[in-house]
């Protein structure tokens, strides 16, 4: 069986050193957000721009998942992870390296408009999933993220390699919110009381069976990369502060916390002794207390795929938290991280998510918003660009530094479809914004397509780029 190893040929690759400024590189106007009037320039980097890259030669032929059909793992029948060399990758059901490049929320919308035109378009959700699959297929992507239309993907003859995002915290929270009238006096972003994830309640321990349950049914399909539970819980850095302040003194989570903060510092240690050394500890604690209740529940109703984390996206606290990594390292196969707020990943944050963790990550959520969408562009966290093919520059400088990295094993997209503006209901943080591949009548954007497809077609090489490239820097530095 052949060995990663075998595929840094320098004689195939001339190797640069993409870390270094480029003056050929693109330079991409954005700013932060439609309220910012001022435009900065931001340098992009594209593959048709890497120094000693072609292109245009084509990586090797895929299986039916997607995975390159070189360098073959063993085949369990489901996807999983494999660090080979210095890199991380999903190994196919067949046993060969894949890594998910991915489109979230692949679904039809639900407004009226959409309906009409998903009629006139499609005819049925079956149509539309097959049509749709086809082209995202023939742009490179090979993967569809969270909150996709799953089961109207299975009914197809040929369904690409999708998650399912399960939320047991987000079920008992909709239960505890009912119990406060429906709203909380105070609530953090997320919408949970003193920004505090309920890990500690009996509440949450009745509801999480029931929602676990759910995942039976997808156990022995191998189209299933793996699981989410919930989506960007709020894990504060001064979480044991606030379980001591803010919650009333007999309430289960505030017994807990106060039991583990005495059993830690003694029966007389009060809240003004914490120490950032006891905010740390306890974070490792609070955390662990979900990931073994809903993993628990995981593995008892699936225990044949992918545990794919619980979405992490604050860049100041479990982002950048040894303790939240290590705690994920023990329980997830494949740590996951919506990514916004930056313009590129950081080399010295992708490190330490390893080093942490011992597991790779997956990008979850990034985008950039065009303003010749037509859309105002006025909500979400993606930055704002002037044109599609701008969105498309984007695309590529961020996974090519995901790439280089050697410790991710796919990113999701975020989104397959632009909201319909006029539709209402629909969450006001995604309502207004050019977020999607398509437009929200299913009309896609084809510059940014054209642009996601250059890079996704030869990711395989990219790797092999990248890793020719480290391996020459090890050599100069062993000289």
């Amino acid at each position: 069986m052949k060995r990663y190893g075998i595929f840094l040929l320098p004689a195939l690759l001339a190797v640069g050193s993409l870390a270094a400024k480029a003056p050929e590189y693109r330079q991409v106007q954005a700013r932060e957000n439609a309220r910012k009037t001022e435009w900065k320039s931001y340098e992009t980097k594209t593959v048709d721009r890497l120094a000693g890259f072609n292109p245009r030669r084509s990586d090797p032929r895929q299986d039916e998942f997607g995975g390159w059909m070189v360098d073959r793992q063993e085949a369990t029948g489901f996807f999983r992870t494999e660090k080979i060399g210095d890199r991380w990758w999903l190994i196919d059901p067949e046993g060969y390296p894949y890594l998910a490049k991915g489109i979230a929320v692949f679904s039809m919308g639900g407004s009226d408009r959409q309906r009409e035109a998903l009629a006139e378009k499609f005819s049925t959700p079956e149509a539309w999933a097959t049509s749709q699959q086809a082209m995202l297929r023939s742009y490179g992507f090979n993967s569809l993220g969270a909150w996709s239309a799953v089961d109207v993907v299975r009914r197809t003859e040929h369904p690409m390699p999708y998650t399912v995002i399960v939320s047991p915290m987000g079920a008992y929270h909709s239960q505890h919110r009912k119990r406060f009238g429906g709203k909380y006096k105070q609530a953090g972003w997320q919408g949970y009381r003193f920004d505090l994830a309920m890990v500690f309640d009996p509440g949450f321990d009745a509801v999480i069976d029931g929602v676990m349950s759910q995942v039976a049914k997808y156990r022995d399909d191998k189209y299933l990369v793996g699981y989410f539970t919930d989506n960007e819980l709020p894990w504060v850095n001064d979480a044991l502060d606030r379980h001591l302040t803010l919650l009333a003194h007999d309430e289960d989570a505030y017994l807990t916390v106060r039991r583990w903060f005495e059993e830690r510092r003694g029966k007389d240690a009060r809240v003004e002794d914490i120490t950032d050394e006891d905010r740390r500890a306890f974070m490792a604690f609070y955390f662990e207390t979900y990931m073994r209740k809903v993993t628990a529940a995981l593995r008892k109703y699936d225990p044949n795929h992918l545990y794919l984390g619980c979405r992490f996206n604050q860049h100041r606290q479990e982002m950048a938290s040894p303790e939240i990594f290590a705690v994920a390292g023990k329980y997830m196969d494949v740590i996951s991280i919506n990514h916004y707020r930056l313009w590129e990943p950081r080399a010295d944050w992708m490190a330490n998510w390893e080093k942490w963790s011992g597991k790779p990550f997956l990008i979850t959520e990034f985008y950039t918003k065009g303003e010749d969408s037509g859309l105002p562009n006025n909500t979400g966290a993606g930055w704002n660009v002037r044109t599609q093919a701008d969105r498309g520059w984007f695309y590529q400088n961020f996974v090519l530094e995901l790439l280089r990295s050697g410790n991710c094993v796919g990113w999701h997209w975020f989104t397959y479809m632009d909201n319909d503006p006029q539709n209402l209901k629909t969450d006001p943080s995604n309502r207004d914004s050019n977020k999607g591949v398509v437009a929200w009548d299913f009309t896609p954007y084809t510059v940014l397509l054209d642009e996601m497809k250059q890079l996704n077609d030869c990711t395989y090489r990219l790797t092999q780029y990248f890793d020719a490239q480290k391996a020459k820097a090890k050599r100069e530095m062993n000289r």
